[in-house]
């Protein structure tokens, strides 16, 4: 079940709590992003698994979760006799804010409309108070 909107303004939120508010992202996903944000340089997936103390394959999931989201960027770094790897580092935070206020803009718009809709379907001009007794 949602949270009601109420509830939401009634409690103390952080700026890692927009992760979860906007892209329904866990406390994993916040741990993982926190040591990216915290390394300075670009990491791997291993890197980030042993900081945050689980399996490569979860660590690997919630840094895609983080990515799509678009809080993570990738880059693909090439070895001189082949192969390669990749490190991962956040997205510039300016980029993210910018993508979370459209976000916010959008969802404003789209409650605008609901409400008018609820408005336009329950105003009447006879409204007639329930019978007394």
């Amino acid at each position: 079940m949602t949270e009601p909107m109420a509830d939401q303004l009634r409690r103390e939120l952080a700026c890692e709590s927009l992760l979860e508010c906007f892209h329904g992202l866990g406390d994993l996903d916040t741990q993982c992003f926190r040591v990216l944000v915290d390394a300075g340089d670009p990491l791997t997936v291993d890197e980030v698994a042993a900081a945050v103390d689980r399996e490569r394959s979860t660590a690997y999931r919630s840094i895609q979760r983080l990515r799509t989201a678009g809080f993570v960027q990738q880059e693909q770094i090439n070895y001189d006799d082949g192969g390669y790897y990749h490190v991962y580092s956040p997205t510039d935070p300016s980029a993210a804010a910018a993508d979370m206020q459209r976000l916010l803009n959008d969802w404003y718009v789209k409650m605008g409309r609901l409400i008018q809709q609820f408005e336009d379907k329950y105003e009447s001009d006879d409204v007639t108070p329930p019978p007394e007794g």
